[in-house]
């Protein structure tokens, strides 16, 4: 039986939904013939390590089901502390405790964070030879000299998730470059929320109500101009664009925010830009929305990579093409190639949700177990 030893860094949704399907796939692994030991557990205050020995034990799976439980309920992992075989360290410990696992445990550090932090704990998880796996887009949308130190070692990471949850699209942009067939266009809906607030207007719905009723949903963030501003859409096209071999950082994408300066967190509280803000950009948005509809196009938020050009924004495209025709909170990436030129290749489906992406975090880890002994 093949084991892998896995320190997991983040216990917010998709962090947790990973444990529950580490254990809940114990009998298919088993049969796979490999267990995935998973030996600590950190979020930004506390980290949680098996005791005594990491080399040898692991934290069971009630343990995990109880850290589930624990940050669900909003509390800290500091208070399992006395919980099973088990040592708990606080901040002020955390990041010296975690590069003693990581110099002496040959594992791989799984960043399921949202957080720019743990840069420095992956660099240094590269240097020792250990792999990475990350569904966190912003250690990838660092400095060029952070990005070129975590893939030195390609075989050694794994990202899928932080594009688009467990769709194929950097393993496929993977197989489609070492094939020597180069990209030159990349167009995509890379945004669940924002591809299910511009198919919703499309249907003369106003952006106001249609931008509640997401919330509502669960569909944006608690502060939904943190989908609006169009940020998270411009990390993912950065990380395609350095795929790619582009040498650019954030400064050099341009990005489209769906709502104005004055309408901003450091200017209008959540509840009033939600009941007084929003409805002021209604009126813009349906003549957008007519505009388009007259010459039989629709509007799509969409990240565009083609030669120097990286930009995400609304963009009026044929009714009747990929991305025309997608609905709801589905993603899609159309890519361009001198094989795929005249008809793209095609990646579609859901790229959203905890369920989704912790499947796509587990799925990458699985396909290093051949780094493993």
């Amino acid at each position: 039986m093949k084991k892998m030893t896995l320190l997991l860094m983040g216990c917010g949704g998709v962090g947790r939904q990973l444990l529950r399907h580490i254990v809940s796939c114990r009998s298919l692994h088993a049969t796979q013939g490999v267990h995935l030991r998973v030996v600590g557990v950190c979020d930004s205050k506390s980290l949680v390590v098996v005791a005594p020995d990491a080399h040898m034990l692991e934290l069971d799976d009630k343990f995990l089901l109880e850290v589930c439980r624990v940050k669900e309920d909003g509390s800290s992992l500091s208070k399992l502390s006395g919980f099973g075989a088990c040592r708990v360290f606080a901040h002020s410990e955390l990041t010296a405790k975690v590069f003693n696992m990581v110099s002496h445990l040959g594992l791989a550090v799984v960043d399921c964070s949202a957080s720019s932090e743990t840069t420095e704990i992956l660099s240094r998880a590269i240097d020792l030879g250990c792999c990475i796996v990350l569904a966190n887009k912003k250690p990838l949308t660092a400095t060029m000299e952070y990005y070129d130190k975590l893939v030195s070692q390609p075989r050694r990471i794994r990202h899928e998730s932080t594009v688009r949850a467990g769709l194929p699209i950097i393993a496929s942009l993977n197989r489609i470059l070492s094939s020597g067939d180069p990209v030159h266009r990349l167009v995509g809906s890379l945004s669940g929320t924002l591809g299910y607030v511009m198919s919703e207007v499309e249907d003369g719905k106003p952006l106001s109500q249609v931008v509640k009723t997401a919330k509502s949903l669960g569909y944006t963030e608690p502060d939904p101009r943190d989908d609006l501003g169009g940020m998270d859409v411009a990390r993912k096209a950065l990380i395609l664009a350095r795929l790619l071999g582009r040498r650019i950082t954030m400064d050099s994408i341009k990005v489209e925010s769906l709502y104005p300066d004055e309408m901003g967190p450091t200017v209008m509280s959540v509840d009033d830009f939600l009941s007084k803000g929003l409805p002021l950009l209604d009126t813009s948005i349906c003549k957008r929305v007519a505009k388009a509809s007259v010459s039989g196009k629709v509007l799509r938020y969409v990240c565009v990579i083609e030669g120097t050009r990286c930009e995400v924004g609304i963009q009026e495209l044929p009714r009747d093409s990929p991305l025309g025709r997608l609905r709801g909170s589905d993603n899609v990436l159309e890519v361009y190639t001198r094989c795929y030129n005249k008809q793209p290749l095609v990646i579609q489906g859901a790229g959203a949700g905890n369920d989704t992406t912790a499947a796509g975090v587990l799925a990458d880890i699985l396909d290093i177990q051949d780094l493993f002994p």
